[in-house]
């Protein structure tokens, strides 16, 4: 038997080893080829790339493709929403969780369910332009944020539901305001379930590409998801460029991962069990 469950354990692992590899070929590629010349480049092997190496395509990329002012709209852009929608789901998944009316169970799943509903871009182009949000950089902020919020309220919710009310009970007996007692009591307890929000929602507003390009008419306010797009609408011919400013739009979102898979896994684990 044990020697079963050791050749099971080295097939799924072997299995997981070639996954990865072919999950990691199509990075390994914009990787070697960004660093090609032109002709070199227009191959699109897995060749490595003739010395010396083409640092100059990440300069021209950065020079032409105003990667500058993109890379600050993104971080904009992201940081904000990542600050919003933590915060706002942070409290809602706290009232939905320790209220548990029937309003609040409504309103908690109705929430939730904009996970499942797609985006209506028609209505919800009328409604940015009755808002006068269209073209702005507020819009696209808001936007962002709600779009991420219905996952976020239901992550945070499966993790406070598994804390005692008892602490806050406890809290309000030392004479801690509702307020206080959220920021102080509950807030430092959330930190696996708001590490996975943060992480996960900065990845998803670094990486939107739809709704700036419906939304955003301004080549200044763009993110560098559409100055990606524009770029290789005007360097289709240079892959070695093309590959260049990929990679230069990916390396904070692998960054991010990288450095924050740890909280993604504990966090899904921990709140997503309960709802």
């Amino acid at each position: 038997m044990k020697a079963k469950k050791k050749a099971a354990a080295a097939a799924v692992n072997a299995a997981a080893w070639i996954i990865t590899a072919i999950c990691l070929v199509p990075m390994l590629l914009i990787l070697l080829n960004s660093f090609k010349d032109s002709l070199g480049a227009s191959e699109m092997n897995l060749k490595f790339p003739a010395l010396p190496l083409q640092w100059n395509n990440f300069l021209v990329v950065i020079e032409k493709g105003k990667l500058l002012t993109s890379f600050m709209n993104s971080c904009i852009y992201s940081v904000v929403s990542v600050f919003l929608c933590t915060l706002l789901a942070s409290m809602a998944s706290y009232v939905f969780s320790r209220n548990r009316s029937k309003l609040n169970r409504f309103l908690y799943l109705y929430m939730v369910l904009g996970i499942t509903m797609p985006v209506n871009y028609v209505a919800l182009t009328k409604v940015m332009m009755f808002l006068t949000l269209n073209n702005t950089r507020l819009g696209i902020v808001l936007l962002y944020t709600a779009m991420q919020l219905p996952f976020s309220v239901f992550l945070i919710h499966g993790f406070v539901a598994k804390l005692p009310a008892e602490l806050d009970e406890a809290a309000v007996i030392d004479g801690c305001s509702p307020v206080r007692l959220f920021v102080s009591v509950i807030l430092p307890l959330l930190k696996p379930a708001i590490a996975t929000v943060i992480v996960l929602t900065f990845l998803n507003t670094w990486n939107e590409f739809v709704s700036p390009l419906y939304f955003l008419s301004s080549s200044s306010k763009w993110p560098m998801t559409l100055s990606v797009y524009n770029f290789f609408g005007m360097y289709f011919k240079d892959w070695n460029l093309v590959c260049a400013d990929i990679l230069l739009t990916s390396l904070p979102v692998i960054l991010v991962y990288l450095l924050g898979q740890k909280y993604i896994v504990s966090g899904m684990t921990a709140g997503a069990v309960k709802g």
